[in-house]
């Protein structure tokens, strides 16, 4: 199963969800090709009523810890209340552009002590 899968299948089963997307977003990063490494989730659930934004985190990582223990390297958490979806406009905001690093580029740690 891929890690993708993972995720949706595991989030869908401990959370009650209004919404789930998980985004593959690995492309947008100096990965190899078809990596399965940077996520971004989208969840709304009623179970985040009264939790603020770490607890609602602490949850999902408590989920996904199997994951983010083996080859996902970033995961970026949109989780929202059924009404903060709706006031959000029903939309995640987009991620940023990667801004490189990778030890490859050649841009990478100049003027900087490796």
């Amino acid at each position: 199963m891929s890690i993708q899968k993972s995720i949706e299948q595991k989030l869908s089963e401990a959370f009650s969800v209004d919404h789930l997307a998980v985004e593959n977003e690995s492309h947008k990063h100096s990965v190899p090709p078809n990596s399965e490494t940077h996520f971004k989730v989208t969840l709304v659930s009623a179970d985040f009523a009264g939790q603020g934004k770490v607890k609602r985190h602490q949850g999902v990582y408590r989920v996904l810890s199997d994951e983010l223990a083996g080859g996902v390297h970033a995961l970026a958490l949109h989780v929202y209340t059924p009404e903060e979806w709706q006031a959000s406009g029903e939309a995640a905001p987009a991620s940023p552009d990667c801004m490189g690093g990778s030890r490859h580029d050649p841009a990478f740690g100049q003027g900087e002590v490796q």
